[in-house]
Order: structure tokens, then C-alpha cells, then sequence
């Protein structure tokens, strides 16, 4: 860049900076700085007044000392600052409705039990209901697995003699999706145990925890 261009533009700088403190300067003989901001929130001037097409933008008041006494927002920034307050008491209440539901269920929780070898007085009967329900989904199972086998081998005798088998096959058919549903449903038996297990070991960890039978676990039975 030649020197003639560097001097020119190093003169209109230093007349630009020469104004806002200018300004600044005059303003704060009157004893009142007003800084205006653009949408970034960068301070773009200073005066003893906001230029009409800064009217809306934000600004900051500052005293002779240069301690700032009075701030304004933009209109972006005054929705934005309202919708964060607003989401903020909507977290709090929620937390507070969360707090109180917990404190109710805490308190069913402790009229409950008289103390948490109950919580697994209450945890193996239900087990034992599911296993019940399972030993007979088992024996159901077993009893359409030998249906299925002697269909089978009456099939393939049929085929061997050459003797109509759709209503055979039929048979093989009925015993192998009976087998399929009962599978599926002695899955789902042992899913509820799982869950069943995990529930009450849950129950009993809070029961502690909130103070249940002076928060002590009884001893294992030997």
C-alpha cells in the first residue's frame, strides 16, 4: 500500500476516534455517557445522547467516573431474556411437583412395610406366582412337543405308503405354533421375573434410604 494511502486513512481514523471521544468528552461535562450497541452487543458509540437510528438498539448509561448506572435491551434481547425466565420458573415448578410426588411416594412406601424383610416377603411371592405360571406354560409346551413328534412320524409314514397327509401335516402344523406362542410366552414370564427382581430391589434401596426401619437391612437368614 503506498504511504500517501496509509496517511490518508491513518487521518480518517484518528478523525472517527476523534469524534466518539468527542462526543464522550461533551457528554460527560454534562455529567451522562450513553453508549449504544448493534446487534452483536458491541459498543459502537458514545454520546450525551442515542442516535435516532440507534433509538432501538441496546444501550448502557454511564456517570463521570465511568461506573455504568443504567442499561437498556434490544427488543431481541429483552424476548430472549423473558423466554429463558420463563423456561427457568417452568424447570423450578416442575422440579418442585417432581420433589413433592417423590415425598408422597416415600411416604406410601414407609406405611408399607414395617421393615424390608418384607420387601422380600412380597418380592418371592411373587416369584413363586410366576414360576407356577411358567412350570405350566412347560408342561403345556412338553405335551404339544410329543403331539408334534407323532404327528411327524405318522407324516412320514403316509408319505412312505404313499396315503393322503395334508390333515397330518395339518397336525405337525397346529403343535408347532402352539409350541411357538407357549416359547413366547415363557420368555415373557421370565422377562417379568427379571423385572420383578429389579423392582423390589429398587423399592428396598429407597426404603433405606428415606429412613425405613431405622434404615437398617435386616440380616440374611442363615
Amino acid at each position: 500500500m503506498p504511504d500517501s494511502t496509509r496517511a490518508v486513512l491513518a487521518a480518517a481514523l484518528a478523525l472517527a476516534l476523534a469524534a466518539v471521544f468527542g462526543q464522550a468528552a461533551m457528554a460527560q461535562s454534562k455529567g451522562r455517557i450513553v453508549c449504544w450497541k448493534d446487534s452483536a452487543g458491541k459498543v459502537i458509540g458514545c454520546g450525551d445522547k442515542v442516535p435516532p437510528e440507534y433509538q432501538d438498539s441496546a444501550t448502557k448509561e454511564l456517570d463521570r467516573r465511568g461506573v455504568t448506572r443504567k442499561t437498556t435491551e434490544t427488543a431481541e434481547e429483552e424476548a430472549r431474556r423473558k423466554a429463558q425466565e420463563a423456561a427457568k420458573a417452568q424447570q423450578m415448578e416442575e422440579e418442585k411437583k417432581r420433589l413433592a410426588e417423590q415425598r408422597r411416594k416415600d411416604m406410601v412406601l414407609l406405611n408399607t412395610y414395617a421393615n424390608d424383610r418384607e420387601i422380600d416377603q412380597r418380592r418371592d411371592r411373587e416369584l413363586r406366582e410366576v414360576d407356577r405360571l411358567i412350570g405350566q406354560f412347560e408342561g403345556l409346551h412338553k405335551g404339544a412337543a410329543s403331539r408334534r413328534d407323532d404327528a411327524r412320524k405318522r407324516l412320514e409314514s403316509a408319505e412312505k405308503a404313499r396315503k393322503p397327509s395334508d390333515a397330518v401335516r395339518d397336525e405337525v402344523a397346529r403343535a408347532e405354533a402352539e409350541m411357538a406362542k407357549l416359547e413366547k410366552s415363557i420368555n415373557t414370564k421370565n422377562k417379568e421375573k427379571e423385572d420383578i427382581t429389579a423392582r423390589y430391589a429398587e423399592t428396598k434401596r429407597r426404603y433405606l434410604e428415606v429412613g425405613g426401619a431405622t434404615a437398617q437391612a435386616a440380616p440374611a437368614k442363615k
